[in-house]
């Protein structure tokens, strides 16, 4: 079948190194209607109810109340860690205070959905990459990464957060303002969805909030975190240009830095997990349960 959007080439280099970084995969205008959106939304976005969630990846503190839980079929703002003082008061106008939107809104929001589900591109690309048979479309968000306080993303791969049992999650990210070294551009390990396998998921716990289960024994663990330390040195900075697409494969180790810089580093992701029958299992473990009202967006028609 011939190719609708990604040369073989493009392929061949995302399944060699996990990650695939694909320029002008939105126009200047389609950037900056997304971009426009997401700084409306924080306008819009009222502090007073808010019950002051904050979010990190790393393994402790990371947020397990309701409020993030249950945001799956919802727009919900999460505060970064530095947002609040020692008294729980915001350290900033409230704009500025976000580390991300999420986690509905390629279904809620029409000019989110309309990149995610009525992209013709975006449906060209997942057919010529065959990395899922019947992908679906889950947790969308905006990273706003403030300025100055913009927090690190510490090493992880995204199907700890997103496991399905055989592994499948597939991420898009979306550059919305240009990302640089001092405001928290990726970095990728490339080669690491090869070399270093799912070690633990995130889920809910039977007794509340959430927590990491480990995967493998305490022997394996130790040896993939060795070798992830020897591999630091090998990490790639890719800076990019609004408009920028970049395919995250749900295994590849990448990270990003605190934003010490005066300027923001808007970003809309989405990712896709496989939907067809019998090919892999999306779990009640998972943090991201779909609910009636909004189950997982098939991509394909």
């Amino acid at each position: 079948m011939a190719l609708e959007y990604l040369t073989q080439d493009q392929i061949n280099q995302f399944r060699r190194n996990g990650y695939l970084i694909i320029p002008n995969f939105l126009s200047s205008t389609e950037t900056n209607v997304l971009l426009n959106r997401a700084k409306a939304l924080l306008d819009a976005f009222d502090i007073s109810d808010h019950p002051l969630t904050k979010f990190t990846t790393g393994d402790d503190n990371h947020v397990g109340d309701n409020y993030f839980l249950n945001s799956g079929d919802k727009i919900r703002y999460f505060l970064e860690e530095d947002a609040l003082d020692t008294n729980g008061k915001l350290t900033r106008e409230k704009q500025k205070t976000v580390n991300k939107i999420g986690h509905g809104l390629h279904e809620l929001d029409p000019l989110f959905r309309k990149v995610t589900l009525q992209n013709e591109r975006l449906r060209s690309l997942v057919k010529d990459l065959k990395f899922h048979k019947n992908p679906l479309a889950l947790q969308s968000m905006v990273i706003t990464k403030q300025t100055h306080i913009g927090g690190e993303v510490p090493e992880h791969n995204d199907s700890t957060f997103l496991f399905t049992s055989p592994p499948s999650a597939l991420g898009f990210w979306i550059a919305l303002e240009k990302c640089t070294s001092t405001n928290g551009a990726l970095s990728f390990l490339p080669g690491s969805h090869i070399t270093s396998p799912i070690t633990k998921r995130f889920v809910r716990l039977p007794t509340g909030g959430t927590g990491f289960e480990s995967l493998v024994g305490e022997e394996e663990e130790e040896r993939i975190r060795k070798e992830s330390e020897r591999r630091k040195g090998e990490y790639i900075l890719e800076e990019c240009e609004p408009g920028t697409l970049v395919l995250i494969h749900g295994s590849v180790l990448h990270k990003s830095e605190r934003n010490t810089s005066p300027k923001t580093r808007f970003a809309y992701t989405f990712h896709m997990i496989e939907g067809e029958p019998g090919m892999a299992k999306y779990d009640e473990k998972n943090w991201l349960q779909p609910t009636p009202e909004m189950p997982f967006s098939r991509v394909l028609a």
